[in-house]
């Protein structure tokens, strides 16, 4: 497993390896790696013959006010969690080479899809992600690129930018992880106190209610959000930032359950946000 911290070494052995014939996936991560980030590389191992796994802290991603500075850093155990893994590079570059002094080249899609959900209340947001996604596709040259469903409006956005813009690439969702309680793994978990963790157990049981309700028979999309809302404002120290459910493919707007939609939310528990989501097929 080798480490890179530059972009120009990083991209020359990813040119390099594509000149032998071989197909490159990449995992995008922003490190504090946990079992979920595990699942994407195993399965980036299983269709690919190279695993790169970024590990960037994107400031352009962080709004105002959020976790940038606090967020969670520890190279050496990312590098521990990923062995006995099947990872053949670690592109972990500085901020000062990412974005080089006088930056200003943005990619940003327009449109509900990035203005809903999280896109809601982290304004810029997706305009941060969708730039360094790209920066990390021009570097790593993937054939395949992998990410969690938990992040499921992020997948949906990375999708459509890579179909509008010809990237020739394919992008790969895998599964949302949990604990054995069924929390949704999270770098932002380590934050949570012992009472705040075992409060954000209603954000897994709230959808799974939903699910169990939809299957049933209940179609109303307002009666299955307030349903939710009731139960997680069950939890003293929930602050609920948003629960909706869109079209599972595009975000659209559902007033009746039909077909495949996407149960999403988002709460804080204490300075911590918390996102989960599922899919429900009717």
């Amino acid at each position: 497993m080798q480490v890179f911290n530059t972009v120009n070494d990083m991209q020359n052995w990813c040119k390099d390896k594509k000149r032998q014939g071989l197909t490159i996936g990449l995992v995008p991560t922003m490190g504090y790696l946990h079992a979920g980030h595990v699942s994407l590389v195993k399965e980036a191992a299983r269709r690919c013959d190279i695993v790169v796994i970024s590990i960037f802290v994107n400031p352009t991603q962080f709004c105002a006010g959020e976790d940038f500075t606090d967020y969670p850093r520890d190279i050496e155990r990312d590098l521990k969690a990923l062995e006995g893994e099947k990872v053949d590079a670690i592109f972990a570059p500085a901020a000062r080479d990412m974005y080089r002094e006088g930056y200003n080249s943005w990619v940003e899609l327009e449109g509900e899809i990035t203005t809903k959900l999280c896109g809601a209340s982290r304004v810029g947001h997706f305009k941060g992600v969708t730039t360094v996604v790209s920066k990390l596709f021009n570097i790593c040259l993937p054939d395949m690129a992998f990410f969690g469903q938990k992040d499921a409006q992020q997948a949906m956005v990375i999708e459509k930018m890579v179909q509008e813009l010809n990237f020739p690439l394919t992008i790969v969702r895998v599964p949302i992880m949990r604990e054995a309680d069924g929390l949704a793994m999270s770098s932002r978990n380590v934050y949570l106190s012992d009472e705040q963790r075992q409060q954000a157990l209603v954000l897994n049981r709230s959808l799974k209610k939903a699910q169990q309700l939809a299957e049933s028979g209940e179609r109303n999309a307002v009666r299955l959000k307030q349903m939710i809302r009731e139960m997680i404002a069950a939890a003293p120290q929930a602050k609920v930032d948003y629960i909706e459910i869109y079209d599972a493919d595009d975000l659209g707007d559902v007033e009746e359950i039909q077909g495949r939609v996407l149960i999403a939310l988002a709460v804080k528990f204490g300075n911590t946000r918390l996102i989960d989501n599922l899919i429900v097929e009717v």
